[in-house]
């Protein structure tokens, strides 16, 4: 018989979330930070919810001519804006870089060479084999993807899996 303090009692995941996995993840403390600042991020706590995150390394995040709260570059010299103006556009701007990081479907095949779409309206991921390589590991780290950025990591989570890559998808939706 259940006791009245059983329906009390917090839920408890046999498999950590996306979030929790994120949060313990010190090489994406970056990519993480900035995620948090959305309200897309709420989707990495919901067990309801599956995704695919591709998450920059934080050496790859710091590589960036361009952090993600910055405008692509263009010539805004002598153009001054609001202080609200440039946290709105520095918000949009997180949002599309994380956006593009975010496939939200989970699981799905890196070998199957067809386009996976992202949050970004228009920007989809397609892996691609890594010439040369023996058909041995895991099937992560046998693609790659934009060129030349490479798995170098996996977190299975109860809500999907998070790949830690050595670079960071483009958010131009050629």
């Amino acid at each position: 018989m259940a006791s009245k303090n059983d329906e009390y009692s917090p839920q408890v995941n046999a498999q950590p979330t996306l979030a929790d996995l994120l949060t313990i993840e010190q090489s994406a403390s970056i990519f993480y930070s900035y995620a948090r600042e959305l309200e897309l991020s709420r989707m990495f706590a919901d067990v309801m919810m599956n995704a695919t995150l591709l998450v920059p390394t934080n050496k790859a995040v710091m590589a960036l001519a361009r952090k993600p709260h910055q405008s692509p570059e263009t010539s805004d010299e002598g153009i001054e804006i609001t202080q609200e103006e440039f946290d709105n556009l520095s918000k949009s701007n997180v949002e599309r870089w994380v956006s593009a990081h975010i496939i939200p479907v989970s699981p799905i095949s890196l070998l199957s060479n067809k386009p996976h779409p992202t949050l970004l309206s228009g920007k989809s991921i397609t892996f691609v084999p890594i010439s040369k390589h023996d058909g041995k590991g895991e099937e992560w780290s046998r693609v790659k993807f934009e060129d030349d950025v490479r798995i170098v990591g996996m977190k299975q989570a109860a809500n999907g899996v998070f790949y830690l890559i050595d670079g960071t998808v483009t958010t131009d939706s050629d």
